[in-house]
């Protein structure tokens, strides 16, 4: 059945690229709701941006929504992939700013959040997005793939010239509590250069050592070091998770990938929906309900405790 949380959760920080404070709260929502924002700060235009596929407007260095009045909300993907990987089917986020905050750059701090509100089962079966036959992006080297599955598993390969990342390949059933124990603590990441470009720019003004992994050739440069030897992967993984779940349900069907984006995600969701043939939304059952991912999480399973690994 679908799930929404028994009571909100808050969340305070700052964006990763506006680098500007921001309050959101994760609050309860009826059955069918969906995932929804609503920009507390808007008070002339609709304020309400639906977490769909269809909306996204910009993927290069984050996912970014849109309405029809043109209000967004950007740097989505984390909150969106500790929704999909707690099973939150229904939520209504209430955010003053235009961006979700980046915490410590993982879905972790997210998830720890709806365990303490806990979650409420509701009485309409959830609806999963079974994937019929192969569909595939391509932009250069870079490459994202669904093909029919049970259940939804994710093979993603990275191939990185700095030494300390280098070439990355990680496969994951994505059932049984999967991303909350294997991903959602897996940070964002860059390359010092791309740190001091992006800057330039005015944008990752939010960004620190603290809430992403900076590389810089042989080096990793954040304290701590990594929490995974792979964790780069990991969070593309992670991001994956994020974007996948714009589809509106869980997906039933293997995302394969080699040096994909947020920008390829997508364009993977619109050519997945563009062909009637390709897909079928279906309601899951009992048997399927224990393939989707967030079912059976548990504390235990978080793999921070109390800021430290």
């Amino acid at each position: 059945m679908q799930n929404t949380l028994k009571f909100p959760a808050t969340f305070t920080g700052s964006g990763l690229h506006g680098g500007k404070p921001v309050r959101m709260v994760v609050r309860p929502a009826r059955a069918d709701h969906g995932i929804r924002f609503r920009r507390t700060d808007i008070a002339d235009l609709d304020p309400i941006v639906p977490a769909r596929w269809d909306v996204v407007t910009q993927s290069r260095l984050c996912t970014a929504i849109e309405n029809g009045d043109g209000v967004s909300v950007s740097t989505i993907e984390h909150i969106m992939a500790a929704l999909a990987g707690f099973a939150v089917h229904n939520a209504l986020i209430e955010i003053d700013g235009p961006e979700v905050p980046i915490l410590d750059g993982s879905a972790v701090p997210f998830i720890a959040g709806f365990m303490a509100a806990g979650l409420e089962e509701q009485d309409l079966p959830v609806r999963a997005v079974r994937v019929l036959r192969s569909v595939e992006v391509r932009d250069g080297a870079a490459m994202a793939r669904l093909e029919p599955a049970e259940m939804l598993e994710i093979d993603f390969r990275i191939d990185f010239a700095d030494a300390a990342i280098g070439v990355q390949e990680r496969r994951l059933n994505m059932a049984n509590g999967a991303f909350v124990r294997e991903l959602s603590d897996s940070r964002t990441f860059c390359r010092q250069a791309d740190v001091d470009a992006m800057r330039a720019k005015g944008l990752a003004l939010g960004g620190t050592l603290e809430n992403a992994v900076v590389f810089d050739g042989d080096q990793v440069l954040s304290p701590g070091g990594l929490r995974h030897a792979d964790e780069p992967v990991r969070h593309k993984m992670l991001d994956a998770v994020g974007d996948l779940a714009l589809a509106g349900g869980p997906i039933l069907g293997r995302y394969v990938a080699v040096r994909a984006g947020h920008a390829l995600t997508n364009r993977l969701l619109r050519t997945l929906f563009a062909d009637p043939e390709a897909y079928e939304v279906v309601d899951c059952g009992p048997r399927t309900l224990g393939k989707l991912p967030g079912v059976g999480v548990h504390a235990e399973d978080l793999p921070l405790r109390n800021g430290s690994h």
